[in-house]
């Protein structure tokens, strides 16, 4: 996630709050803990209806999460077991984790955007597909894969994460249930929730797969990571031949275009009203980034991606995360035509055209 370091506290970053509100017609707020850079909570909305109950994005795997959604759902009148759809909006663990216990203890139907894939699922190999035969793209995983810009380099968090890292996945994969969707959406498709449709919004950028949903007779979307109050999320290089930060910026004006909307529900932080203004800000704020790689490329001429990484970032945050996003705006630049790469010495290195 971007624009937090050396700035006021965000609202993201703020520690889980036990209450439980309304923020929109049949639309309940609950917050459960995380504990990741520049997050302390997700925000599991509960969607009520004459069937039970419907979660978005149900907290991080692991039994401090389960526990917290347990007493949300408590708070509003529900058990796991009135639990019949469980929305998730992208394929980061913070936002899958209970799912596969509702689906596969309490019944729940899980629903995803059509590319959701995990990285951790032994099922989901590099031909997998989906329940209609169409091939699945590969899982966004957090660490451990090659880096392009680098030869040898991959991307590695420190010791201790790492060993938890292991234990963990091995864990996930002996005992975890596996988040994968009973029903997987495509843009525009419709949905029934809280008693009314929903549109799915594809937006790829901070995910391939990440999914928004749209009530157009409320004005309400649920915006997941894709456009957040006071940060912005992260934009990743790992993802094979893709420009994500084009598609990003693609996504943002897809759901600046959406007509009516007076409710954006995040999944950190606050709602909100002006979904437009925020979407320009965050681009904004990404063009800035990219002016700031060319100004750097222009006083450097060439340089690698750890180089003009430590440009866009402060020394705090330097290391494989902000060099992804680097990279994924250098690229975005050549793509466009204004830089060309080189490899020497077993790094590329960029030079504005």
């Amino acid at each position: 996630m971007g624009e937090a370091s050396g700035r006021p506290r965000r609202q993201e970053q703020e520690t889980a709050s036990s209450e439980v509100t309304e923020v929109a017609p049949g639309v309940l707020r609950s917050q459960l803990p995380i504990s990741l850079p520049g997050l302390g909570h997700v925000n599991c909305y509960l969607l009520a209806d004459d069937r039970g109950v419907a979660v978005v994005d149900p907290g991080l795997p692991g039994p401090q999460s389960w526990r917290a959604l347990v007493d949300r759902l408590k708070q509003a009148g529900y058990k796991p077991k009135h639990v019949h759809t469980v929305i998730v909006t992208h394929s980061h663990p913070d936002h899958f984790g209970g799912a596969g216990r509702l689906r596969d203890v309490h019944g729940a139907e899980v629903v995803s955007h059509r590319s959701f894939r995990t990285w951790f699922d032994p099922a989901e190999d590099d031909n997998a597909v989906d329940a209609d035969g169409e091939p699945l793209p590969a899982p966004s995983r957090p660490w451990g894969g090659e880096l392009p810009w680098r030869d040898g380099a991959t991307l590695r968090p420190p010791l201790d994460r790492r060993l938890k890292y292991r234990l963990g996945r091995t864990l996930l994969r002996r005992f975890m249930r596996t988040p994968r969707p009973t029903r997987r959406l495509d843009d525009a498709e419709v949905i029934e929730l809280a008693g009314r449709e929903w549109v799915a919004v594809h937006t790829p950028g901070h995910t391939i797969d990440h999914l928004c949903l749209y009530d157009p007779v409320e004005g309400v979307v649920l915006s997941g990571d894709h456009v957040l109050p006071t940060i912005t999320p992260h934009i990743s290089g790992l993802v094979g031949d893709h420009d994500p930060l084009a598609e990003f910026f693609a996504s943002l004006e897809k759901v600046a275009a959406l007509d009516g909307v007076r409710r954006v529900l995040p999944a950190h932080g606050h709602p909100f009203e002006d979904l437009a203004g925020r979407a320009a800000a965050i681009r904004e704020h990404h063009e800035e980034r990219l002016q700031t790689l060319r100004d750097a490329a222009a006083e450097l001429g060439t340089a690698t991606v750890e180089e003009l990484s430590q440009r866009l970032f402060r020394p705090r945050s330097w290391g494989p995360m902000a060099e992804s996003e680097t990279y994924a705006h250098l690229e975005h630049l050549r793509i466009n035509g204004e830089a060309d790469v080189r490899k020497e010495a077993g790094a590329l290195r960029y030079r504005l055209t």
